[in-house]
């Protein structure tokens, strides 16, 4: 938290783009539907447009991505609203920012922008004099490797306290992850489970469904290492091998989950499958000949005392047999006791966290039937029966960015680390190998975990 601190605005760049269509304004709707919107928000984009039809488009979006809009909502949101219009490099742009800002100070620049533009925008913000008492929020990704990333660090860093920095990845706000910690740590059953004597390996897996058609020239040029592990799976990754932080405060947080990434040794590019879906390269946008991998599977190991000895297997993919994200803890197998019925038949227990879709909660232990076979006996939980009706990730991630609170962002430190972590990987990639669409990767993912528990389907929400 940065203790005093809550924005006198918001000013967006990139208000016209696809992703302030689909999560900011929205985002802003429903806090504005809540009643915690507090402050005026400046959009800014290239397209000349009056604040009428600034205000318009903002309509039109929102009645596309909110159900049961509310027009009443609405024209409170649209009474926050302004707009200036200008490129990012345009010295007027910022000329008129500062006029508006004047009044209110304590600006929250979000920039949903391509990356490229992230250093150039908050120079010109510095050199027009903006970025005092202000707060700058980043969309991910955070470079496109550990020397891109320490690039953009040290420009940020000639003309900002990192303490003034919001680094944003949505899925750090869902609501499932950031349970993790509470479920970890406020359940006796669950805390004594957690570490090497009882895990025997971790799994998590970020499945979709849906091919890259629409984005092959941004999707080729990234990649699924850096598209989602190096942020999305990683920092999943520290929340759930983290030990307790001392105290509440971020900085408490982030040193436990520094502690995990920096005892994860550099991935061996032998424990990285790369694959790629058939028909990828008939995409367009996609490079001819193009390696680019739409699913990777990695082995890592945590070099500490809680961990040391237990795999982790980390997998992400397009054009899969379904969509779902999960954590799966998988446990040592049961001791074959004599009394026992058929032991060797007994499987190991499970631990399950959905992230999505449904967020929800399994623990998969062992039981005998009638028939004195074993089976599967599930206690299932879903958040959203228990825990009540999740905000959306944006939501959730603009409220504490307005308001100082930091627990949910990335931070520099934690971006390279990740990059290291990868870096053999991406520096010396093994060759994409072919993967029918709908099955679950190349046959490669499955040799990865040879030896150790099978990769495990997904659990998936029951259908309705």
């Amino acid at each position: 938290m940065t203790a005093g601190w809550n924005a006198g605005a918001l000013v967006i760049f990139g208000i016209t783009g696809d992703l302030a269509a689909k999560m900011t304004l929205p985002a802003l709707y429903w806090l504005e539907q809540r009643g915690e919107l507090r402050c005026p928000v400046i959009g800014a984009a290239t397209a000349r447009l009056s604040r009428a039809e600034f205000t318009e488009l903002a309509r039109r979006s929102l009645e596309k991505a909110v159900n049961d809009f509310d027009p009443a909502v609405f024209a409170r949101l649209a009474r926050r609203l302004s707009y200036l219009s200008g490129g990012a490099t345009d010295p007027e742009l910022y000329e008129g920012l500062g006029e508006r800002l004047a009044a209110t100070g304590r600006p929250l620049y979000y920039l949903a922008l391509p990356p490229s533009l992230f250093a150039p925008v908050v120079e010109r913000l510095a050199a027009a004099g903006l970025l005092a008492d202000a707060r700058v929020a980043l969309e991910k990704p955070f470079g496109t490797d550990l020397a891109s990333a320490q690039e953009l660090r040290r420009r940020l860093d000639a003309v900002l306290d990192e303490r003034q920095l919001l680094l944003v990845d949505h899925f750090l706000g869902k609501e499932p992850v950031t349970e993790i910690e509470y479920l970890r740590f406020a359940n006796h059953v669950l805390a004594r489970l957690w570490d090497r004597d009882s895990v025997a390996a971790i799994q998590i897996t970020m499945a979709e469904k849906l091919d890259v058609a629409g984005r092959g020239r941004f999707y080729d040029q990234v990649g699924a290492l850096r598209d989602v592990v190096q942020n999305h799976l990683l920092q999943l990754l520290a929340l759930v091998a983290m030990d307790a932080p001392v105290g509440s405060s971020v900085a408490d947080l982030r040193a436990k989950k520094l502690e995990v990434f920096r005892a994860i040794p550099a991935v061996e590019p032998g424990d990285c499958v790369r694959g790629q879906y058939e028909g990828y390269q008939g995409v367009p946008g996609v490079a001819a000949g193009s390696d680019t991998e739409t699913y990777v599977a990695l082995k890592l190991a945590i070099d500490d005392w809680r961990w040391a000895g237990v795999p982790i297997f980390l997998r992400a993919g397009k054009c899969l047999p379904a969509s779902a994200t999960e954590v799966r803890l998988i446990f040592e197998d049961t001791p074959r006791l004599r009394f026992l019925p058929d032991a060797a038949r007994v499987e190991a227990n499970q631990l399950v966290l959905r992230i999505s879709p449904d967020p929800a909660f399994r623990l998969r232990l062992s039981g005998l039937d009638s028939a004195e076979q074993w089976r599967p006996v599930r206690l299932d939980t879903t958040f959203e029966r228990d825990l009540g009706t999740p905000r959306s990730p944006y939501e959730r991630l603009l409220a504490d960015a307005l308001s100082g609170d930091d627990r949910l962002f990335a931070w520099q430190d934690a971006v390279e680390e990740s990059w290291r972590i990868l870096r053999p990987a991406l520096a010396y990639p093994r060759p994409a190998r072919s993967y029918a669409p709908g099955t679950w990767g190349p046959s490669a993912a499955d040799e990865l975990v040879d030896g150790y528990p099978a990769w495990q389907p997904p659990w998936l929400p029951s259908p309705a």
